[in-house]
């Protein structure tokens, strides 16, 4: 069985960016850098409190943003993720609509409280233009397109032991990522570019990745070039078995299709997206287990 946090991590994985202190502007660039000094900083535990702790009924955002963050060092440089939990939490509600029926999303959030939060998310970006979040989340997946960014190289897989939870995640630098992201579009539309007419309706049934990895790769332009990214499998490492997380290779499945659609070889490209397709439709599968 799993290791059972005490705290309930969501079923979510994240992505998440890295920034040195450079990235940002005096004097948030001051506070940084004595927040990454002054202490241990908080980890994924302290984050997950803090989001229900922050949000108060039936309210969908905090009344004010976090000023906490996720630090990494790189040597004696720190770098820096800022939790941003209330822009978060406005950019989910914007995406509840198209995952609730509107009865259900009626009686969690009343019209009028979200229209209320809308209102102010919207006088937030005239204020803040450059406003942006650090930090991506899935439920109960990892949308493919995030693979695309990371190396099988990258991988860092803990199997957990001593009452500390498992850990599967990727860091990778932020050029390569971009990079991979460059490659991955390349390869994806000369596909669909060299495909006969009759099969080329079938070839842009992989649209939904080439738009996912066009949205990922101009988010990841808003960043320092400097900046580190993970992937982290975040809490579907409690409800996934450790032999399925031991056999989990989709990055390396999302490189090898990549690769082969950049040769025309679509056998092996189908081969890659079927094992892709049928490990992640076994994962989603899982929210509607007892």
């Amino acid at each position: 069985m799993p290791q059972v946090s005490a705290v309930r991590f969501p079923y979510a994985s994240y992505l998440r960016v890295y920034e040195p202190l450079g990235a940002f502007p005096q004097p948030e660039r001051g506070r940084w850098e004595r927040y990454a000094h002054e202490g241990e900083p908080p980890g994924c535990e302290e984050e997950q409190r803090a989001r229900p702790a922050a949000v108060p009924a039936p309210l969908p955002d905090p009344g004010r943003e976090s000023e906490d963050a996720f630090v990494l060092w790189s040597g004696d440089t720190p770098l820096i993720c800022p939790w941003t939990i209330r822009l978060r939490c406005w950019e989910a509600l914007g995406e509840s609509a198209g995952l609730f029926p509107p009865a259900v999303l009626d009686a969690a959030l009343p019209p009028a409280v979200r229209e209320a939060a809308e209102a102010e998310h919207a006088r937030h970006l005239e204020r803040h233009p450059d406003a942006r979040a650090w930090i991506r989340q899935a439920a109960w997946s990892v949308p493919l397109s995030w693979f695309v960014l990371v190396g099988d190289e990258d991988r860092e897989y803990d199997r957990g032991a001593d009452g500390e939870p498992p850990l599967l995640r990727y860091r990778t630098p932020m050029a390569q990522a971009r990079r991979r992201v460059a490659r991955g579009l390349r390869a994806l539309r000369d596909s669909v570019a060299a495909a006969d007419p009759a099969e080329r309706g079938e070839r842009q049934a992989g649209g939904p990745l080439v738009t996912g990895l066009v949205d990922v790769g101009r988010w990841l332009e808003e960043f320092h070039p400097r900046a580190l990214v993970e992937l982290d499998y975040g809490g579907l490492v409690h409800v996934l078995p450790p032999e399925m997380l031991d056999a989990d290779r989709s990055a390396a499945d999302v490189a090898s299709g990549i690769r082969a659609l950049a040769v025309g070889d679509d056998v092996v490209a189908g081969e890659a997206y079927a094992r892709l397709v049928e490990r992640w439709r076994a994962v989603r599968e899982r929210q509607f287990a007892n």
